[in-house]
């Protein structure tokens, strides 16, 4: 017999309205928004969706916590932990 495992794919959408970050250059910005982007988009297909938000739902906030940073790290490094504080945040 043959049995087959079938993924179900889940459609994503997440708004974030606000990011609040201090201490960043501001023209690294973008490239920080970009990061986040990818590595949530990583974290949801690997990890999944976290079971509170397998409805429809509007959160007010999310608290992604602290984290430390190398002094020399470069935006797309900080989008990454910013975004693993995120999902972190979500799964909680």
């Amino acid at each position: 017999d043959f049995v087959r495992n079938e993924m179900t794919m889940t459609n994503v959408r997440l708004r974030i309205d606000e990011l609040v970050l201090e201490g960043f250059p501001p023209g690294d910005r973008h490239r920080i928004a970009a990061a986040v982007e990818a590595e949530l988009a990583r974290l949801f297909a690997e990890r999944g969706v976290p079971a509170g938000l397998r409805e429809s739902i509007a959160l007010p906030r999310v608290e992604g916590g602290a984290f430390e940073l190398a002094p020399a790290a470069r935006p797309e490094q900080i989008g990454a932990q910013v975004a693993a504080a995120i999902y972190g945040g979500l799964t909680r």
